[in-house]
């Protein structure tokens, strides 16, 4: 039996799905400003949530960047609110 993995509570990734992650990014940037700060086919030619997750899931360093720039995109709220 294995123990649950620990609590995170200073993540703010943590329990949030690649998916949620890429749509907020989506509505806050549109399409075109996604592709500007993360220049991969994905968010330029054609792009999908589903074509995006498929390509993320299997390119570990474009993830790395979505992630750092949702990240970026919390602060930035953060800072604008308050």
């Amino acid at each position: 039996m294995s123990a649950p993995p620990p609590a995170q509570p200073r993540n703010p990734l943590h329990g949030l799905t690649l998916e949620a992650i890429v749509t907020a990014l989506v509505a806050h940037y549109g399409w075109p400003g996604l592709a500007e700060r993360i220049p991969v086919r994905c968010f330029s030619v054609d792009p999908s949530i589903s074509s995006s997750l498929k390509f993320l899931r299997k390119t570990p360093w474009a993830r790395e960047k979505v992630e750092g720039l949702y990240l970026y995109m919390l602060r930035e709220q953060r800072r604008a609110a308050g």
